[in-house]
């Protein structure tokens, strides 16, 4: 079969013929349907050879929905044909975080070597995949693919890290969505359907402003060195009450604490390695800052449930496999707007 693969530290993916898989005991074959381009992705393929964390070559794709192909033995409770989303945060599945669904948070992975797909493990660019448990599939339920795949992360990502926070986004509240693609503008439309909140969004790129615009941001700003200051006017001065960096450079975790008011939670989930200092003075009073990663089992099926209803939406654009590196070469560039979805069999 073809795959997209990362096969040479600081090389670009290449489309590689490589072994169809077959499933072991307990685990599902899946033919991929659609499997989602993640900025994440870019940001390990820029991980320099030293510290590199995973085994070369990896097969790409962290997000991914199929139909199945065939069950390993013992598989129960699937048939072949089933349309299915991929819960990619893979954990032990019997620690104590485990037993609560919270397998993003599994206490034990690290120590035994088990890696979401595209992050270690063979990953959705590719024509098949294996799950390693049935458990890490949810049902389409008539949600399509290429609508439903980015919300294995896109959309379960920013719903984890709002739901700890929706007891403030009380009416009157504001909450602040820094950076507008493929997980920001999820977020805004999350944050709209679910609370009464004011919602700003901020970005460099103004077609992601439209974006955020058409997705329900009641105001949209440039993120540059006078936007903190327009938040502040727009509030009153009083600040937001939820701020959500889904870029994290330094500039934008700065803007995060700057905007942010008394009691905000901070929440930065973007991972370009800006840090916001902590400590009496350093934020307003009672302020908290956390860095979230992915969600749980059960949020996955909120998620899910959401799309179904019809309360969110995610802005695609497609490719083949073949053309999968181009979907690549756009995320880094930052010209994609929401999110890129590749189509395995397409």
């Amino acid at each position: 079969m073809k795959a997209l693969q990362y096969r040479e530290i600081g090389s670009a993916p290449e489309v590689v013929a490589v072994p169809d898989p077959e499933p072991g005991p307990g685990q599902v074959l899946l033919k991929v349907t659609a499997a989602g381009a993640c900025h994440s992705d870019i940001a390990v393929m820029s991980w320099p050879a030293e510290g590199f964390p995973y085994a070369l070559p990896m097969t790409l794709g962290h997000e991914g929905v199929g139909t199945v192909a065939a069950l390993g033995a013992g598989v129960s409770g699937l048939a072949e044909g089933d349309a299915v989303a991929v819960y990619g945060p893979w954990g032990c599945g019997i620690c104590l975080n485990c037993a609560a669904g919270k397998e993003n948070y599994c206490l034990r992975a690290a120590d035994l070597g088990i890696n979401p797909p595209g992050l270690g493990s063979p990953g959705s660019m590719a024509e098949y995949m294996v799950v390693d448990d049935p458990r890490h599939l949810a049902p389409l339920n008539g949600l399509d693919p290429v609508d439903a795949v980015p919300l294995t992360d896109a959309g379960l990502t920013p719903y984890h890290a709002i739901k700890p926070t929706l007891p403030k986004l009380v009416p009157g509240a504001t909450a602040v969505v820094i950076g507008v693609g493929g997980l920001g503008h999820i977020a805004v439309q999350i944050l709209r359907a679910l609370t009464s909140a004011r919602v700003i969004a901020l970005d460099v790129n103004e077609d992601k402003l439209a974006l955020a615009r058409t997705v329900g941001a009641h105001e949209t700003l440039l993120s540059d060195d006078q936007a903190a200051a327009k938040v502040r006017d727009l509030t009153d001065g009083r600040g937001a009450q939820a701020v959500f960096d889904f870029v994290g450079a330094q500039p934008t975790v700065t803007t995060a604490g700057a905007v942010a008011s008394v009691e905000a939670d901070i929440t930065i989930v973007g991972i370009a390695g800006g840090t916001l200092p902590v400590g009496f003075g350093a934020l307003p009073f009672e302020a908290s800052v956390t860095a979230p990663y992915w969600g749980s089992r059960s949020e996955f099926h909120e998620v899910l449930e959401l799309a179904r209803a019809g309360a969110i939406s995610v802005h695609t654009e497609t490719y083949s496999l073949d053309d999968a590196p181009r979907a690549y070469e756009r995320l880094h560039d930052g010209t994609v707007n929401g999110r890129a979805v590749v189509l395995p069999h397409g």
